[in-house]
């Protein structure tokens, strides 16, 4: 029987790297420069956005969520990567396990969801304009980010508890990262239909609904812009949404493709490219990518330096 000797383990070997024995110390400087630039490009933003009273709008009040979001989900895992490749101990304990699979879940379910939330602010501002400051107020933005973590934080809740209600056989070598859904359920000597179908259903309103709504808004948002008249007019509108284009892409063809199959698809020795993809890559891209041609955080930066060190007359 595939349920026989069930036991409980009392921590998980996270195989991680394990195979690339001569490239421990490499892997982790890379982790290690990914990881500040991340912290150090998100604590950017939040600080940015905050001290320029101009930026004090819904798509900066969301983007400084999402920077939020990508310094907590980050730090969720890649501390942990990093001492694993410097230490001969990889393993983590059953309820760090936990904690780990809860807390990413959770902050990958609200990113999700306040993608999407961002892609309705970019429609709004480009196809209502004049309706704009009416629609998204200071009431309805709060209310679509409490929205979002609320979501996530249900969303993480439910597939902790699935996943961690399954037995596991004296097998306790994760051949993944962390401790992730996939790697957790491929483990598992019990019967893992109820989670492969709660983790599809889930997985549509958590990830296809919200990207399938913002690729609808972005077709929406291309056609008032090919409308508009001006070429700088056209150049300044494409450049405010490229950006947020760009992450959903990256962000959501990861994540889809790591959550949103039947586990019967599932190698972890391909998946773990794409996981490193999602959870540590895309989140030092944000800030890069949505500062590079941004002439708002450009003038917020200039303004909050001349603030500090005036001109001299």
């Amino acid at each position: 029987m595939k349920e026989e000797n069930q036991t409980t383990p009392s921590q998980f070997i996270i195989l991680g790297f394990s195979d690339l024995n001569d490239l421990q110390f490499l892997l982790f400087c890379i982790f290690l420069m990914i990881y500040l630039c991340t912290l150090g490009g998100n604590v950017f933003i939040i600080l940015i956005t905050l001290a320029d009273s101009r930026l004090h709008t819904p798509m900066y009040d969301f983007l400084r969520n999402l920077a939020f979001l990508d310094i907590c989900y980050t730090t969720t895992n890649v501390p942990q990567m990093m001492a694993h490749l410097l230490s001969e101990k990889k393993s983590i304990s059953y309820g760090g396990c936990i904690t780990q699979l809860f807390a990413f879940l959770f902050f990958v379910g609200v990113e999700c969801l306040l993608l999407a939330a961002m892609a309705y602010d970019r429609y709004i501002a480009i196809c209502k304009p004049l309706r704009y400051s009416v629609i998204m107020n200071k009431e309805l933005c709060s209310r679509l980010a409490a929205l979002c973590w609320m979501s996530g934080f249900l969303n993480s809740v439910v597939h902790t508890i699935l996943t961690f209600r399954l037995p596991f056989c004296g097998n306790n070598q994760i051949n993944y990262f962390f401790c992730d859904i996939p790697p957790l359920l491929i483990l598992s000597c019990g019967d893992t239909s109820v989670n492969e179908l709660v983790l599809l259903v889930i997985g549509v309103f958590i990830g296809w609904a919200p990207f399938l709504g913002i690729i609808f808004s972005y077709l929406y948002i291309i056609s008032t812009i090919l409308k508009i008249r001006s070429s700088e007019g056209r150049q300044k509108a494409f450049s405010t949404c490229a950006s947020h284009l760009l992450i959903v892409l990256l962000y959501y063809g990861s994540s889809i493709f790591t959550y949103v199959r039947p586990i019967s698809s599932y190698s972890l020795a391909k998946d773990r490219l794409i996981s490193v993809l999602y959870s540590v890559v895309t989140p030092m891209l944000n800030p890069i990518i949505y500062t590079l041609r941004n002439k708002d955080i450009r003038n917020a930066l200039r303004a909050v330096g001349e603030k500090w060190h005036p001109p001299i007359a």
